[in-house]
């Protein structure tokens, strides 16, 4: 409920300290990227345990996604949206300080747990703050935020590592963390009615993480102990009956943790199947892209972050001006066009080869961020524009825990994919021991490798489109 009255400004407040927060989680999901090295030397850790280091972070919000959802229905999206910033804070701490592997992982799983709070309550309290004429602008800037974010993550950690040791790669948000803390808690208000007489879908939440864990798992133990052996067949059969069994349970139980009513718009639908299927296809890119240039071009990180500037820069120009011509014409156009030409653009890039000249990867980069500038804000607009008012807490938390399910997924299967393409004995020395580079006899195995992970996410980036397509016209009305 809100608490006296708003200042006239109040929406632009609000759009100021939820970019700030969002931009934060955002980069954290993929900074480390190019610190692996660094951090596999000091930490005596390897390449397996360096992907858990990444996926913990986004596997702890996309688990909790969901849940939190829910919480700040009923206890208020302004207050846990502080408590994120909070949270995100004292685990980049914890992660700056860590000292082993172990307790990096652990360390990033807290982290994640703040990213969470922050992202699902974002998009939600924006809803709330901005008029629908307005939304969509709004929604770009928020949205494109997220996505520079994700996207540039490698290029401040390799701008970091180039001056600094891999910690400030999370000491960094110390200030940002605490400045945003600060703002978050003095000017932010609470504008929702509070859900009463509702509960918390404990045992739907851990059948979602189980399974979920379960998929991550043996993506990525499959690489070393091969993906038809008895452990890896049980782990995937985890994966599906743990799926079937939460979405068994969420249709019966009372309080739901995927509230089922949502999916009674077809608007919401295909919003949300779009952004899932792009996230398993997109994310996986400037993974395969760092590894290529840092594995068999021998680039340093900080040469490998400008190679990958194109993509941020591109997403970045053209996002707020796909979230003003989604105000005027809907999502399906701009969404659709975005997804093709993002689809264009990963095929560019899988037609690279070991000594390709830098101007190719820079356009097929370029083509990816300006189809995924067009694409984000108008969907997460029609996504938001579509739920009912009364679930805004839910219905962001569900976008957000597809897109990110996508996101950890394709991560994982990139890798898979990646190694497949490698010999046994290079395999272990790649992800269980030291080695981070590959000799010259194996660069044209793991581009093969990297050409049939990408060529599979242009497919993924065209089914989503014509997904979109098809969405139908939005209703900007209400």
């Amino acid at each position: 409920m809100i608490k006296g009255k708003l200042p006239t400004n109040y929406k632009w407040i609000v759009l100021g300290i939820t970019t700030v927060g969002v931009l934060m989680a955002a980069i954290d999901t993929t900074v480390v990227i190019l610190a692996f090295p660094d951090i596999m030397i000091e930490l005596n850790s390897n390449l397996v345990s360096m992907v858990w280091v990444l996926m913990g972070y986004i596997f702890a919000s996309t688990v909790l996604l969901l849940a939190l959802g829910r919480v700040a229905d009923i206890y208020g999206r302004v207050r846990l949206y502080n408590l994120g910033f909070v949270l995100f804070t004292l685990g980049s701490a914890f992660c700056g300080l860590s000292v082993s592997d172990a307790q990096l992982i652990g360390s990033r799983v807290f982290q994640g747990v703040g990213g969470a709070l922050m992202l699902v309550n974002a998009w939600a309290i924006l809803t709330e703050a901005f008029p629908p004429t307005q939304r969509g602008t709004a929604m770009g800037i928020n949205s494109m935020t997220f996505g520079v974010g994700s996207i540039a993550g490698p290029l401040l950690g390799g701008l970091i590592l180039s001056i600094a040791s891999w910690r400030w790669v999370f000491l960094i948000n110390l200030p940002i963390g605490t400045l945003g803390t600060i703002f978050s808690y003095r000017y932010l208000r609470e504008m929702s009615l509070r859900r009463t007489g509702e509960k918390l879908d404990v045992l739907g939440t851990s059948a979602f993480s189980i399974s979920l864990f379960a998929m991550l798992f043996a993506l990525t133990q499959g690489i070393t102990l091969g993906f038809v052996s008895v452990p890896i067949v049980a782990m995937f059969a985890i994966f599906l009956l743990g799926l079937g069994f939460f979405l068994f349970w969420e249709r019966h139980t009372r309080c739901p943790a995927l509230d089922m009513d949502l999916f009674r718009n077809h608007q919401y639908d295909f919003a949300l199947v779009a952004a899932t299927l792009q996230s398993l296809a997109i994310f996986a890119v400037q993974f395969l892209v760092v590894f290529y240039l840092q594995a068999v071009r021998g680039n340093t990180p900080l040469e490998a972050a400008l190679i990958l500037l194109p993509m941020p820069v591109a997403l970045a120009i053209v996002g707020p001006f796909a979230g003003r011509l989604s105000d005027r014409i809907g999502a399906r156009i701009p969404a659709t066009i975005g997804l093709v030409i993002q689809a264009g653009g990963v095929y560019w890039l899988s037609t690279v080869a070991p000594q390709t000249q830098y101007l190719h990867i820079s356009i097929g980069l370029a083509l990816t961020g300006l189809g995924g500038g067009l694409f984000f804000s108008p969907n997460t607009s029609a996504a938001m524009g579509a739920a009912p008012r009364a679930r805004l807490g839910v219905a962001a938390a569900t976008l957000a825990t597809l897109r990110n399910t996508g996101m950890v997924t394709s991560f994982a299967l990139a890798l898979a994919i990646a190694a497949s393409s490698l010999p046994q004995d290079i395999i272990l020395a790649l992800f269980v021991g030291t080695s981070a580079t590959l000799g010259t006899p194996l660069m044209v195995a793991f581009v093969n490798g990297m050409q049939a992970a990408l060529r599979g996410s242009v497919a993924i980036c065209l089914v989503a489109a014509a997904l979109s397509f098809v969405r139908g016209k939005q209703d900007r009305t209400s």
